[in-house]
């Protein structure tokens, strides 16, 4: 084999290597994030994440100074906005009240939720199988909500949890769409950080702003509830957790994704995807001590099962995940 060739090849197995890698990240988020909600309230978890994710981002928007047209700028912010501040409000929210295991098994539907959204939206075309696919998984998450031993104490999963979960991939489905748009006009990886930078000012909007203004209202007699930032009785771990839930399973998941489609098909890439839900659980049975009753694990299989059909045919679309 000639030295060009070795190279090539090199490049190509290094770019499964950063797409399994990003993969495991991920599928250690619902983990780490559980973590960090013991000490904090969903909404501080989420920002603290998203602020030490712009720290991973910071290099990127550093280095391209972008410039975007009216309607790039709609499509960014609108994107922005169900990727972050709804997206993960949601999706954590939904954890807080439900388990690792379960929350991962359901972000498993994604891939075919995508195939089914460039289908609708995006024109492009899904045969038989696919639609076999969709219902499988559509029954998988089905079995995991309603056969998942449902608790009515803390810790256990909950069916408003699961639902929290399931809904929050609509607004990640919708963003995603609108980011495939920007992705034709800029590189990936300088859309990705300016959807970050974006999402995360709206995040801390959202949530610093009560705190704000929580004076004004008490002098006005406005109830506002707000607390303010958790800092210093913060434990090491609740720190940790949100370093690595930002840092790694965030900006660091996002960069390697992106530089291993730019080498691998993105069709094939995304098996790796399914390494998500099947290592989130895992995590949650064997580090949280979390149960799994034989619906939830067989709807769990059903839609791993439906993604890996999906994301392993060549016509899978090609949609860049953040």
């Amino acid at each position: 084999m000639s030295e060009t060739g070795k190279s090539v090849g090199a490049t190509h197995w290094m770019g499964y290597a950063a797409c399994a890698a990003a993969g495991c990240l991920w599928g250690t988020g619902f983990y780490f994030g559980r973590l960090a909600l013991n000490e904090m309230s969903v909404e501080y978890m989420v920002l603290y994440r998203f602020l030490f994710a712009m720290v991973g981002m910071l290099p990127v928007l550093v280095r391209n100074r972008v410039s975007f047209q009216r309607e790039e700028l709609r499509l960014l912010l609108t994107s922005a906005a169900m990727w972050i501040p709804i997206q993960f409000l949601l999706q954590f929210h939904g954890l807080a009240r439900t388990t690792v295991s379960h929350a991962a098994l359901m972000v498993g539907a994604m891939p075919v939720m995508l195939a089914a959204g460039a289908t609708l939206f995006a024109h492009e075309r899904l045969d038989w199988v696919g639609w076999v696919a969709i219902a499988a998984s559509t029954a998988g998450v089905v079995l995991v909500v309603v056969g998942g031993n449902h608790a009515t104490t803390r810790g256990g999963p909950t069916l408003t949890g699961d639902l929290l979960v399931v809904v929050s991939l609509f607004a990640a489905l919708v963003s995603i769409l609108m980011n495939k748009r920007l992705m034709e006009l800029h590189s990936p990886p300088v859309v990705t950080a300016y959807l970050l930078l974006t999402g995360t000012v709206m995040l801390a909007v959202v949530i610093l702003g009560p705190v704000v203004v929580k004076p004004l209202c008490l002098q006005f007699g406005i109830p506002n509830n707000s607390a303010p930032m958790p800092f210093a009785h913060l434990s090491a771990t609740a720190w940790v957790a949100s370093a690595v839930s930002g840092i790694f399973c965030t900006a660091a998941t996002t960069m390697l994704w992106n530089w291993g489609i730019h080498h691998v098909p993105a069709s094939r890439a995304g098996v790796f995807l399914n390494i998500e839900p099947a290592l989130g659980s895992v995590l949650g049975v064997k580090l949280l001590g979390e149960h799994l009753g034989p619906y939830a694990w067989l709807g769990g299989t059903m839609i791993v099962g439906a993604a890996v059909v999906m994301t392993a045919r060549s016509s899978a679309p090609e949609v860049v995940l953040e």
